[in-house]
């Protein structure tokens, strides 16, 4: 009986332990929508559209981000409109 009430009283501190040690981050989805534009927008360094290998990388990004939402739906038809 004491070893139960001792192995549940380590399990109940470790579990409080693990839950109170992380720092709480924001995940708002503006800040989300942020953090994976600045991602996206620095893999493309260098592709200008010269050439189908570089056209290729931009549309494929911006099929991405309009796709996931991260660019408004006026960004993604000024996207489409430029590439006719």
């Amino acid at each position: 009986m004491k070893r139960t009430r001792l192995a549940l009283i380590a399990v109940c501190a470790l579990s409080a332990a693990g839950c109170t040690s992380t720092q709480q981050v924001s995940a708002s989805k503006d800040g989300l929508n942020q953090t994976a534009r600045a991602v996206v927008g620095t893999s493309l360094i260098g592709a200008r559209g010269a050439s189908p290998a570089d056209q290729d990388k931009i549309d494929e990004t911006v099929a991405g981000l309009c796709g996931a939402r991260a660019w408004t739906q006026s960004e993604c038809a000024r996207h489409d409109a430029a590439q006719h």
